[in-house]
């Protein structure tokens, strides 16, 4: 599975969020370190809403589930795929996890750290790095967040 298709699944878990009122952010965990055979071990949405959890981020849910099945908190080999680049809690759960790479689709100017506001993945006084790929299938991405807050703000 390449990095396309699964954008492809997490801007479906996107959807699902979007369907339940939440912000519409999907994640997908890859393993495997060739995006043409990794597989995906786990797969969530935004679920704060939901939960009345603050921390309950897509990328946050999809990092516990693969860190129960992989039965580790070390998550080396793996790919975390997002529609929007993770904020400072995501991004610090990834170096904590040691996530490879993060693959995400729409920057997020106000909170993203992953390079558009920090970069804490590529932060090299930390104790791990993280690669990151921007920008895959970014206008899908974009466009659902964009239109979720315009209904919100005319709600």
């Amino acid at each position: 599975m390449d990095y396309e298709a699964a954008m492809g699944v997490a801007l479906a878990e996107a959807r699902i969020a979007l369907e339940l009122n939440e912000v519409p952010v999907g994640a997908v965990l890859l393993f495997g370190q060739d995006p043409q055979v990794a597989k995906v071990i786990a797969r969530r949405h935004n679920e704060r809403e939901t939960t009345a959890d603050p921390t309950a981020h897509a990328e946050m849910l999809a990092i516990r589930d693969g860190a129960e099945i992989m039965g580790s908190w070390r998550l080396a080999g793996t790919t975390l795929v997002v529609t929007l680049e993770p904020c400072p809690m995501c991004a610090g759960a990834l170096v904590a996890a040691r996530v490879d790479r993060v693959v995400f689709g729409a920057a997020d100017p106000r909170g993203g750290s992953c390079g558009s506001l920090y970069n804490l993945c590529g932060d090299p006084r930390l104790n791990h790095e993280v690669e990151v790929i921007a920008g895959v299938r970014e206008s899908e991405a974009a466009q659902l967040l964009t239109g979720f807050f315009s209904r919100k703000r005319s709600d």
